[in-house]
């Protein structure tokens, strides 16, 4: 049978990614800011398309916005876990990451009734600790690792890495990883972050982006017959006025061309059925 699903996701930082990387004056943190006040349009227009979205929400998030981060869990939408204070994990030893994911996973389990079953670590950098976490924690599912574009598979633990040695493959395991791209994030197109460390350029057209993001469903449906694919987004990027309109013209087409859309979560349990069938 023919199915094609797609995962709106949205990365709800707040000021928590400019607070991790030192951007602690006014300006940086207003454009955080700027995030919570646009939670509230993308879910006006989701509740409008009858669409229901995970949204990947740091433990700062959720105690800095309550209302915000409450109406996002009112509105039926996933909470997924992002971790505490956007810090990546491969910045942290495994007891620093592990007491992040269980302090972040107490106010997701305080704002939803339960803990998160899905993860996506900040700036997609997963350590050589994170899929021992998740499956030590019960998660079912993580969204950082890019091995894949339509097709989830199971994340492996234990990978061996030597210059000039073979790839050593490591353990596949029961967590499964539902793969996303740079190319389907909405951040390297439409921001720029400046630090002593780094320029990141963006700024591009909005339809322009939205027209290689259908592109890339078309190239799915046309390529397979059951598969997943995730767009990123940030609700300080994203929610833009002119981007919401590219975002809405673009959830139309996807609509129009049979796009199944569903939560993550239940994305993953419909891949694990077929991967362990």
């Amino acid at each position: 049978m023919l199915r094609h699903i797609v995962c709106l996701t949205f990365d709800f930082d707040t000021q928590s990614g400019f607070i991790a990387r030192g951007m602690t004056t006014p300006t940086p943190l207003s454009r955080g800011e700027f995030g919570a006040m646009a939670s509230g349009r993308i879910l006006t227009f989701l509740k409008e398309r009858g669409i229901k979205t995970t949204w990947f929400t740091p433990g700062f998030t959720i105690e800095s916005w309550p209302k915000e981060s409450a109406a996002v869990a009112e509105g039926g939408h996933e909470i997924g876990h992002h971790s505490w204070a956007h810090i990546p994990n491969a910045n942290q030893s495994r007891e620093e990451e592990e007491a992040d994911l269980v302090r972040a996973n107490e106010n997701i389990r305080k704002l939803t009734g339960h803990p998160a079953r899905g993860y996506r670590s900040p700036s997609w950098d997963l350590s050589p600790h994170t899929v021992d976490l998740l499956i030590k924690h019960g998660f079912l599912y993580d969204s950082s690792l890019m091995g894949a574009d339509y097709i989830p598979y199971r994340a492996r633990r234990g990978d061996k890495v030597e210059l000039g040695k073979p790839y050593g493959f490591g353990e596949e395991t029961g967590l499964i990883e539902m793969p996303i791209s740079w190319s389907l994030d909405d951040h390297p197109h439409f921001e720029f972050i400046r630090t002593p460390q780094t320029v990141a350029p963006g700024l591009q057209p909005a339809r322009a982006v939205m027209q290689s993001w259908h592109d890339e469903f078309t190239y799915m449906e046309k390529t397979v017959d059951w598969g997943v694919l995730t767009y990123t987004m940030h609700p300080y990027v994203i929610g833009r006025g002119y981007r919401m309109l590219a975002l809405e013209d673009l959830v139309t087409k996807l609509a129009a061309d049979g796009a199944v859309f569903m939560t993550m979560e239940q994305a993953a349990e419909e891949a694990k059925a077929r991967l362990f069938k």
